[in-house]
């Protein structure tokens, strides 16, 4: 567990598991999914369904909840790009517009960065988003990474194309950036 203030990041309990299914699964065009890789589609699941996976949520390493003053908003996550090389991609969803620009987002990822530099032997943290979600770009920004590539219109979402954009942050930026050593 990792806290800033009243912001915690935590491994998903058995009883966070109503809260992020109503988040996730419950609405079939839920607000969050028009930033969050809106060109991939999104399905519903029944809750009975989303209980049935829930050996893959519970203590993960890699999916991980957002807790602000002791209500789940969100998740924050990492994949394995090409884990040989330690290539590792993290992500994050603040699933409630009304914690949109507040700085949840970057607080909480700043947790998750520094816990993933701290248990893993990561040269580099990455992120990659979409050109249509400048807030995201944003903090990855404030966060110190770096524009490292960006594939232009791969990304179709309502009749427009937008570009794909890969950030990362290496450990020494990171650890500079935080008085590290």
């Amino acid at each position: 567990m990792y806290k800033d203030k009243d912001l915690i990041i935590r491994p998903i309990e058995k009883k966070d598991l109503p809260r992020l299914w109503e988040l996730i699964y419950k609405e079939e065009h839920p607000e969050w999914k028009k930033w969050d890789a809106p060109y991939f589609p999104h399905k519903t699941k029944s809750y009975n369904a989303f209980l049935s996976e829930q050996e893959h949520w519970i203590n993960s390493e890699n999916y991980w909840t957002i807790e602000v003053e002791g209500n789940v908003q969100g998740t924050v996550s990492y994949y394995w790009e090409h884990q040989p090389s330690q290539w590792l991609e993290i992500g994050i969803v603040l699933h409630e517009a009304d914690s949109w620009g507040k700085g949840v987002g970057t607080r909480a990822l700043k947790l998750w960065i520094n816990h993933l530099f701290n248990q893993l032997p990561l040269v580099r943290v990455g992120l990659t988003t979409w050109s249509g979600n400048q807030r995201m770009i944003r903090v990855a920004e404030k966060l110190g990474m770096q524009m490292e590539a960006r594939i232009r219109k791969v990304r179709y979402y309502n009749g427009e194309y937008y570009d794909s954009i890969r950030m990362g942050l290496l450990r020494e930026e990171w650890e500079n950036q935080h008085g590290y050593s």
